[in-house]
């Protein structure tokens, strides 16, 4: 059986390679792609954890994150074809549309 700090490792190896990912990088789609790692990682542990003690809750609880995460997604993803379409780039610092 796998030890349980190696998920959390894993977890926390993935969570800080999406969060790199959302601070660092100046395109649109590659943050919202890091954003999902982020929920990926928190599945794991969530998963990991409910293994650990015998529970179904962990998974319960990915399962609904999971659905969020779909809903999330298909959002974006719409608007980011109409960002796409009006001026033409993903990159964060072109985007200012959403300023006062």
């Amino acid at each position: 059986m796998i030890p349980l700090s190696w998920y959390l490792i894993l977890g926390a190896i993935l969570f800080a390679t999406g969060a790199a990912g959302v601070l660092l990088r100046r395109n649109v789609l590659i943050v919202l792609m890091s954003l999902e790692l982020m929920l990926n990682s928190v599945n794991i542990n969530l998963l990991a954890f409910g293994h650990q003690m015998q529970d179904l809750r962990g998974q319960i609880m990915a399962i609904f994150i999971i659905a969020i995460t779909a809903a999330e997604v298909a959002v974006a993803l719409g608007i980011l074809v109409a960002l796409l379409r009006n001026k033409h780039t993903l990159e964060v610092d072109d985007l200012t549309i959403m300023k006062g």
